[in-house]
């Protein structure tokens, strides 16, 4: 019989600037990057070269459907929990071998020209979808078991910066190049951007969580959601899963068609990809970064209060440039408060879904709770167009930021306001 673990001490927060230069930080900036490559290339770069070679804006519509892998991927996320690689152990095994097939995918468009081989393209645009989605899986459950839990808010905040930065690759660094070079080497260029990724598997360290993989149909499936709803009771995990669903997506919504509204609002295509695509970038990176820094200090509770009123207000912002009309320095201002606010939420909320994972069933877990966030965010978006039409952009961008309170309401019971609840044990085998 296994004896219980032992409960474990409160950890010491660790020095802000060992915390930052650590190897694990340095692991989540490749692991972020190599995560965010995949995803561009589909919804960036990929529209960009069908285009270019002359397919029609309907067919290039269905390769929305790309997304599919990514809100489902909690459905063989327990096969990657159960199942352990020959080598490099459970997580930087299947990454490797995730990261390995994406460089071979995205190299194998240099072979397909668009105006004969449409049917082919979508068949590896399916692959590079699904083995992105999976690399996602791996690299979730990596991060969560690596970092401590007073480390995860800058841990992830690093990540998803990392992950918005590799858009630089395909979305900047391969148009540029496509008006030098033939697309087949510019889709030669961007696949070697993987071998980082592979390379970081290799080097980073295999997380030492003291739970042997699951050894059948139960302990990989079951076990994970059974533990979620009775960790706390079924009405606490309920009410975690609505914050999820809510607590972005006001914000979502308000920059679903943020392109079409700046140029509503007059402003031409070069003001808008040289103020305001810098300006939302670099907001969010830089929000990003100071909130994984003060979640060292303030925990992921207080960041979940103060980040979501940023973000809130912010979108604000929109309503009175909306107001406004064409204005340079307040499309600078609005966009670079509006991603602000976004860079400083995602960096909480990512961190509060990872911490809600129990560290036996990372993998499954994660992948549930991050395919369910997107749930709301596609079916909201689908719908701002019709909202605009029907009310004007000012009072859409009020309702966005009436939608957005309730998510904030519910963090009164699934985050309240003080020190975040002591780590976790790490569990017995």
């Amino acid at each position: 019989m296994t004896p219980p673990a032992m409960p474990q001490s409160p950890q010491p927060k660790p020095s802000m600037l060992k915390a930052i230069f650590s190897r694990r930080m340095l692991v989540c900036v490749f692991c972020g990057f190599a995560s965010g490559m995949p995803l561009y290339v589909l919804v960036q770069l990929l529209p960009a070269w069908l285009r270019d070679q002359g397919v029609s804006l309907k067919s290039i519509a269905l390769f929305s459907l790309v997304g599919f892998p990514y809100t489902w991927k909690f459905l063989w996320s327990p096969f990657m929990d159960r199942i352990v690689p020959p080598i490099l152990g459970r997580r930087r095994g299947w990454a490797a071998f995730t990261q390995l097939g994406l460089a071979i995918a995205l190299a194998s468009f240099s072979l397909l020209d668009p105006k004969h081989d449409l049917q082919t393209i979508a068949v590896v645009v399916t692959i590079v979808a699904f083995l992105s989605a999976s690399q996602d899986i791996v690299l979730d459950a990596h991060r969560r078991e690596l970092l401590p839990d007073s480390e995860l808010g800058l841990g992830n905040s690093f990540f998803v910066n990392a992950y918005r930065a590799s858009s630089l690759v395909p979305g900047s660094l391969a148009l540029i190049l496509a008006d030098l070079l033939p697309w087949s080497q510019v889709h030669l260029i961007v696949a070697s951007f993987m071998l980082l990724g592979v390379a970081t598997s290799l080097w980073m360290p295999e997380p030492a969580v003291n739970v042997p993989p699951p050894r059948d149909f139960k302990q990989a499936v079951i076990d994970p959601f059974h533990e979620f709803f009775s960790r706390n009771g079924v009405k606490s995990a309920m009410l975690i899963l609505t914050f999820m669903l809510l607590y972005k997506v006001g914000d979502s919504m308000a920059t679903a068609l943020a392109t079409p509204f700046y140029l509503d609002l007059g402003f031409t295509k070069t003001e808008i990809g040289s103020v305001a695509k810098v300006a939302s970038l670099w907001a969010s990176i830089g929000g990003g970064i100071a909130g994984g820094l003060l979640m060292l200090r303030i925990g992921i509770n207080r960041a979940l209060w103060l980040f979501g009123v940023v973000q809130v207000m912010s979108i604000l912002g929109f309503a009175a440039l909306a107001e406004i009309g064409h204005s340079i320095p307040w499309l600078f201002a609005v966009v670079s408060f509006e991603y602000l606010g976004v860079g400083l939420g995602t960096a909480a909320f990512v961190a509060f879904i990872a911490r809600s994972a129990d560290k036996r069933y990372t993998a499954t877990q994660i992948a549930l709770l991050t395919s369910l966030t997107g749930v709301p965010r596609t079916f909201a978006n689908a719908s701002t167009g019709w909202i605009i039409e029907q009310l004007g952009y000012t009072q859409f961008f009020l309702l966005c930021t009436v939608i957005a309170l309730p998510g904030m309401v519910l963090l009164h019971w699934v985050a309240p306001w003080g020190a975040d609840p002591e780590p976790q044990p790490e569990p017995a085998t």
